[in-house]
């Protein structure tokens, strides 16, 4: 089982931190996390912030960036994620607000310890939230704060699992993303909603192998009111493919109810 969010860095203007970037809000039982790590673009001479290649200067001509994600696991489990960030004041390369609206589905399933048989879970997810970035020459920092619409339905009804129904919930994230040296980068997201108190968070390294693709570790948690769950595994971060910036991932998930299994994850980002 997995759940919401990103992450997708100046990789992604913070990888493709859900790195699809994403944003990520916590699904449960499996999303990638969408959540985009922090929008770093340098002044003047800096590197891109998806990737950290090195640009000649500020790219100032988007106003929206759009992450997607997906991601399965062996446990049953398989989720997508759509955000969109919007700078409403001015450049996205600069100090400023930041907006960014949220949409996660998936299904997922388990077996059910009340009900003696398996049982099948349906989630979607809404998030509207309203932040501040900062932006450094070789790090950028956002905090976002807003609220989540969450709805759980079950195949059969399973009196062990207490994530079920529709609400609303406070949601607040943040989004670090940093370029240490010329060859390695950090990023980092995290995510709360008070709904089912879901959380997710996800930690990437990586080491520069080719112009501005980066390959390294991750490590994800995630987990709400019924399950918890971790990953840890490799990404490959920074691949283009003409306007759109691409992130891949794969590793091993533990489950607290599905027990050992793996995952995988393709982010997106494009911009406007």
């Amino acid at each position: 089982m997995g759940g919401t969010a990103g992450a997708t860095a100046r990789l992604l203007r913070a990888p493709v931190t859900t790195g699809l970037v994403m944003s990520c809000a916590c699904a449960a039982f499996g999303t990638v996390s969408t959540a985009a790590a922090a929008d770093l673009a340098a002044r003047g001479a800096g590197a891109d912030w998806y990737t950290g290649a090195s640009q000649q200067a500020v790219d100032d001509s988007w106003a929206v960036a759009v992450d997607g994600s997906t991601s399965i696991t062996s446990n049953s489990s398989a989720f997508g994620s759509v955000t969109v960030t919007a700078a409403p004041n001015g450049s996205p390369s600069r100090d400023g607000l930041r907006v960014r609206v949220d949409a996660i589905g998936g299904t997922y399933s388990y077996p059910g310890r009340s009900v003696a048989t398996r049982v099948t879970g349906y989630q979607e997810e809404g998030a509207l939230q309203a932040g501040y970035e900062w932006i450094w020459k070789d790090a950028a920092l956002a905090g976002y704060i807003g609220f989540n619409v969450r709805s759980n339905q079950l195949s059969i009804p399973d009196p062990g699992n207490p994530v079920v129904g529709t609400g609303v919930g406070l949601k607040v994230a943040g989004n670090f993303y940093a370029t240490p040296t010329d060859r390695t980068m950090v990023s980092a997201y995290g995510s709360y909603s008070t709904k089912f108190n879901a959380y997710y968070s996800r930690l990437r390294v990586g080491y520069m192998v080719a112009d501005g693709v980066y390959i390294g570790p991750e490590a994800l948690f995630l987990g709400d009111d019924f399950f918890r769950q971790y990953r840890i595994g490799a990404h490959l971060t920074g691949v283009r493919f003409g306007p759109v910036q691409m992130s891949v991932a794969a590793g091993y998930v533990r489950d607290r109810i599905q027990g050992s299994g793996y995952y995988s994850s393709v982010e997106a980002r494009s911009t406007f």
